[in-house]
């Protein structure tokens, strides 16, 4: 019996220990990463240009009071950070720059996963409409001059 006790004592103190559950383990890498500033998940991204795939990592806003506030205050942002603003249903998509510091790329993502225009360059803190041509299932932000600077177009595909 007290070999029992002994063997029953080190398998529960085996299980106890740090590393040793798988199941921990895993769930802890499977947990979305959050953005420090906002709160929001932040998800992988890629944008296939010319069979090269271009990786980002972007905060994804899927409510209306995030997609509301979206980047605004923000004074600064990664060359590969950016921000997904997910359309469900798809819809004609329309942006503006209201307290916004920086200048960002409005990169509209239609039903097809491909990119249908670029608002490049917005200007900070400019309320002029920026509008999708057709229906979008997301807006791509990303900081200003980024999808120049890639060689980003109408026609590449986005995926996250």
């Amino acid at each position: 019996m007290r070999g029992f006790l002994l063997a029953t004592l080190a398998l529960t103190l085996a299980a106890c220990s740090p590393g040793s559950n798988d199941a921990t383990a895993q769930s802890t890498q499977a947990a979305p990463a959050v953005h420090p500033q906002s709160g929001l998940p932040v998800v992988p991204l890629t944008i296939t240009h010319g069979g090269k795939k271009l990786a980002f990592r972007v905060e994804v806003a899927r409510s209306g009071q995030e997609q509301a506030k979206g980047l605004m205050f923000r004074t600064a942002m990664g060359a590969d950070e950016g921000m997904i603003f997910p359309m469900e249903p798809p819809r004609g998509a329309s942006f503006w720059m209201r307290n916004t510091v920086i200048p960002l790329d409005l990169i509209f993502v239609g039903t097809d996963g491909r990119i249908t225009n670029i608002a490049a360059n917005a200007v900070p803190y400019d309320e002029t409409p920026l509008r999708s041509t057709g229906l979008v299932k997301a807006v791509l932000e990303l900081n200003g001059g980024r999808a120049a600077q890639l060689g980003i177009v109408p026609g590449d595909r986005v995926e996250w």
